[in-house]
């Protein structure tokens, strides 16, 4: 009995132990997997956090420090300018200095003749490769070509040939290529000015404003808007060139200068022929009925005559020298001061200027400074032609026949008429100081001659309605004269308009010329009324020049109301 029991204690003793023991085993064993599983979540965890604090970290300072470019830190600049920055009145850059390469080869580095001239073709289809033959024969180091694109150099550069050379130098660009080519001009290989801009204020820009730039009074703007409708009015009138300014009659301030045909200065090409003359400045013309304005205000300031003062008996043609004078159209035998010149009558200009005389009369036009050459930011200035005075000089010149001046010298005497009488000088130099200005001619002439110059625009009798641009106030005087070529009259004409708005307080002079323009015939006139015409054959100023100078007026008038902040007390 003690036996048997002791077995089934035993057995069951066995039973029990070996139960327990693997049960401790089994949960030992999932604890510790427990334990590492956690442990290695908390490591990917924490290796998680970290990584998430490092690159918070690195975006804080990123976004907090200045940026950097490495790659560019490690690079060695020496680019130094060696000519100043040239800009307009608002800043808009119209000339700068930048690195170029050129292409050149060394003959004794040449490993392959056939295989690099073959090359030199397919990079740069138009390269004269008989030239570049002969000298590699001559086994000196010579260059291929000039200022290379930017495409002509990836192409070269590609080639991995040691025999090609790029030499850096700097070269000019204007990025506004045509649009200021007669005002700018031009400067040479070796960074000379040799035109323009570039050759008045060379010393400047090579040394005092290298750093900094050249500020001109000169708006991008109104000279792009001014330029196309001139070459649009060539397409309409078929004339060969054409010329506008634009100033402002307080400081002689020219916010635009344009003279076509133009060109495009980066192409740095040699301008010879006379079509490309500067015409605004260089230009010396007859101009025409424009000077009766001066006719007329001479009268007014010497106190000889009122603007309601009748010429009567005015023939319609008279002679002097044998020479004859005669109307352009057939006008009533009795005028007024004032409708002599809204109709523009050459008699009457006549008539007035024999009441004025010589002496006073040419001492008025000089103190416009007519005849004399200009003080001017550019070399490339007209001198107007010298004459004698004499009867027959007085009677010619009372409507600008026989005497000459350049348009920019036009513009800056009607700028005096228009302002009050003031003297000012024109500029293309944007400057901090402003001179006062000289009074030359009385408040109460330019008064009465703003108001005449507004009726020749407003009044149906007058030559300009084409500019009576509504809510701009124009006033102007038209002038049709004959080209002279060696010394004698042609039937081609310079066809002219100068302007002044608002007629009421000017602040801009506007003169625009059309070069040979021809008639229209097909061109659809629009009347201010609403009326439309076509099949016009006349050719003078008042139905070419004008209509160009309203549709550039329509234009640029809310642009210069804007920019003076005065749209409600001006325009």
């Amino acid at each position: 009995m003690t036996v048997k029991k002791s077995k089934k204690l035993k057995k069951k003793s066995f039973f029990f132990e070996d139960y327990k023991e693997s049960e401790i085993i089994v949960n030992s064993i999932k604890s510790n997997l427990t334990k590492i599983s956690l442990n290695r979540t908390a490591f990917l965890f924490f290796i998680f956090i970290s990584l998430i604090g490092i690159f918070s970290l690195k975006i804080i300072y990123l976004s907090l420090s200045q940026e950097k470019n490495y790659y560019l830190l490690n690079e060695k600049f020496d680019f130094k300018k060696e000519r100043g920055d040239i800009i307009d009145r608002n800043g808009v850059l119209i000339a700068r200095n930048i690195d170029i390469y050129d292409a050149a080869v060394t003959p004794k580095l040449v490993k392959d003749k056939k295989k690099l001239l073959i090359n030199l073709k397919l990079s740069i289809p138009r390269i004269d490769i008989d030239n570049i033959k002969r000298n590699l024969n001559k086994n000196k180091y010579f260059y291929i070509k000039r200022r290379l694109t930017e495409e002509e150099y990836t192409k070269l550069w590609l080639l991995g040939d040691k025999a090609i050379d790029f030499p850096k130098r700097q070269n000019r660009i204007y990025p506004q290529k045509n649009l200021f080519s007669h005002i700018i001009g031009q400067i040479d290989d070796k960074n000379n000015g040799i035109s323009g801009v570039e050759k008045f204020f060379d010393s400047n820009l090579k040394k005092n404003l290298i750093n900094s730039s050249l500020n001109l009074t000169l708006d991008s703007n109104l000279q792009y808007l001014i330029r196309e409708e001139l070459i649009k009015a060539q397409v309409h009138f078929n004339n060969i060139g054409s010329a506008a300014v634009l100033m402002d009659v307080e400081n002689g301030e020219i916010l635009s200068l344009v003279s076509l045909p133009d060109y495009d200065l980066n192409k740095r090409a040699s301008i010879d022929e006379d079509i490309f003359t500067n015409k605004i400045t260089k230009g010396v013309y007859e101009l025409g009925s424009v000077f009766k304005t001066f006719t007329v205000a001479a009268a007014l300031e010497n106190n000889l005559i009122n603007t309601d003062t009748i010429f009567e008996e005015l023939e319609n043609q008279i002679f002097c020298s044998g020479r004859k004078i005669s109307e352009h159209d057939k006008l009533p035998k009795n005028l007024t001061v004032e409708q002599i010149l809204i109709r523009s009558s050459n008699i009457g200009a006549v008539r007035i200027a024999q009441r004025i005389g010589i002496e006073k009369y040419s001492n008025f036009l000089n103190s416009l400074e007519l005849f004399k050459k200009i003080d001017f930011e550019i070399e490339e200035v007209g001198t107007p032609l010298p004459f004698r005075w004499g009867k027959c000089k007085l009677a010619t010149a009372s409507f600008g026949h026989g005497i000459t001046t350049t348009p920019l010298q036009l513009a800056k005497a009607y700028a005096i008429l228009g302002n009050g009488g003031y003297k000012i000088e024109p500029t293309i130099l944007k400057k901090k100081i402003k001179k006062k200005n000289k009074q030359i001619i009385s408040s109460e002439t330019s008064h009465k001659i703003n108001s005449i110059l507004r009726k020749i625009v407003s009044n149906k009798e007058g030559t300009a309605n084409f500019a009576n641009i509504e809510g701009f106030d124009v006033a102007g005087k038209t002038g049709t004269a004959l080209k002279s070529i060696n010394g004698n009259y042609t039937k081609k004409k310079l066809n002219t308009f100068v302007s002044l708005f608002p007629s009421h307080k000017p602040r801009y002079v506007f003169l625009v010329i059309l070069d040979e323009p021809k008639p229209a015939p097909d061109f659809v006139y629009e009347f201010p009324n609403g009326y439309k015409h076509k099949g016009e054959k006349r050719n003078t100023s008042g139905w070419n020049t004008v209509v160009v100078a309203g549709k550039i007026i329509e234009k640029i008038g809310p642009i210069l109301a804007i920019n003076n902040l005065q749209a409600s007390s001006k325009f």
